[in-house]
């Protein structure tokens, strides 16, 4: 029986939820903190989620999508993929990448989770290139938590 592969990390964010929930779906948020993407979406269940950038003067989609689930303020639940590889784009070699958003005294806990590698094409290459040497998620945890903590 083959493993489940998940890369999950979590962090607490001295921000209000609605900031932290904003910061996850706002293209003006998301261009800070995930490599200059901004998220394209309407929102809802079954729509697309595209992740787009500008490089060298062109717009470039590096990773496309659909959303699965989405509670605001609880939870977001989207698939992606990178349509630039030479894996078929089918739904089985899409990820999913799970955000769950809990109040704690006066903060916010971010979780993540994104996964199953174990069932897609390329799944433990793929592993090892996004869990990047332990750390996952965690430095764009950490700088979602700079940019909402930053007066």
């Amino acid at each position: 029986m083959v493993q489940p592969l998940y890369i999950e990390n979590s962090i607490a964010i001295n921000a209000p939820i609605e900031k932290v929930w904003e910061a996850l779906i706002q293209p003006e948020y998301t261009k800070q903190y995930m490599f200059g993407c901004e998220t394209v979406s309407d929102w809802q269940i079954g729509s697309s989620l595209i992740w787009k950038m500008e490089y060298e003067g062109k717009e470039i989609i590096p990773v496309i999508g659909y959303i699965i689930r989405i509670e605001p303020f609880i939870n977001l639940t989207y698939s992606v993929f990178d349509p630039n590889s030479d894996m078929a784009d089918i739904k089985e070699n899409y990820l999913n990448v799970v955000y769950d958003l809990n109040a704690l005294e006066g903060q916010t806990i971010l979780k993540v989770k994104q996964g199953d590698y174990s069932t897609v094409a390329n799944g433990e290459q793929r592993y090892k290139e996004s869990y990047n040497e332990g750390k996952g998620w965690q430095p764009i945890l950490e700088h979602i938590k700079t940019i909402l903590e930053t007066p």
